[in-house]
């Protein structure tokens, strides 16, 4: 290999891990993981001075970016589906999701660790939201109820977040044996 794909398949390898960090916070690290191979696969040719040159090739990016869209898959349906098997209704997956959101940028200062912060206020955020979601609804069914609802909405949130890092490390891993030819 010539010293400049090393160079840059290490730049890269390096880059796609800080993508899986922003996946694990909730940010959308596996499109910029595969927008980042991407750009290098058209800039082959200019970068390495070889015409015809290919670090991924279009086959692999396709797949990664197959695998991505799996991982916003499952996020979305094991969140769904957390709330649904704790009891909940519509109204507590709605606020299950706007709470995620919400407790991911209102209490990442409180807890001031990289990513633990995110992922613990995304948490309490989806379980506070189903919570006062099911509270609020028309057929209020009691405090019990409540907390299997928000319960459920938490664990699905934390499932559906460790299946889309999951999704994401098999296209890192992809990217990354093609850069390097393994």
């Amino acid at each position: 290999m010539h010293w400049i794909a090393v160079a840059l398949a290490l730049l890269f390898a390096v880059a796609g891990l800080g993508c899986l960090l922003l996946v694990l916070v909730g940010l959308p690290g596996a499109w910029v993981l595969v927008g980042l191979a991407l750009l290098l696969e058209l800039a082959d040719g200019w970068l390495l001075r070889a015409p015809g040159y290919v670090t991924f090739g279009w086959g692999t990016i396709a797949g990664c970016a197959a695998l991505a869209l799996a991982g916003e898959l499952v996020e979305a349906l094991a969140g769904a589906a957390g709330a649904r098997l704790g009891g909940g209704s519509r109204r507590a997956m709605v606020g299950a999701f706007a709470g995620g959101i919400a407790g991911a940028i209102a209490l990442t200062p409180l807890v001031p660790i990289p990513v633990l912060g995110t992922l613990l206020g995304a948490l309490a955020g989806s379980f506070a939201g189903a919570w006062v979601g099911e509270a609020t609804g028309e057929e209020a069914r009691g405090r019990a109820h409540n907390l299997r609802a928000a319960a459920g909405a938490a664990a699905g949130k934390l499932g559906g977040t460790l299946g889309k890092v999951a999704f994401a490390a098999v296209a890192w891993l992809w990217l990354v044996r093609a850069a390097f030819r393994l």
